[in-house]
């Protein structure tokens, strides 16, 4: 199962983020989304884990405070296919 994780506090890394979710159950890949210019954390996140696990974080953390942000813990959505615009002037 893959969970979006959303208001991420700043301070909190990969290894923060799979070290949350761990108490759930294996946690396989944790990812903070960083931007590519500043290297900053943009807010969200990706986590892999089994079904059962992941519908038990959800649960627990979804809402739940993390230095003062509430997170948002979901399954995570497919990326759509970004459309390619026509006449791009670069």
């Amino acid at each position: 199962m893959r969970l979006f994780v959303g208001n991420l506090p700043w301070s909190i890394g990969d290894d923060e983020l799979r070290d949350l979710f761990s108490e759930f159950g294996e946690v396989t890949d944790s990812k903070v989304i960083n931007d590519r210019e500043t290297g900053r954390s943009r807010g969200f996140g990706f986590i892999e884990m089994d079904d059962e696990a992941g519908d038990a974080a959800i649960k627990a953390l979804d809402g739940s405070d993390q230095e003062g942000r509430d997170l948002r813990v979901n399954v995570a959505e497919e990326r759509k296919p970004r459309e390619r615009r026509e006449n791009n002037r670069w």
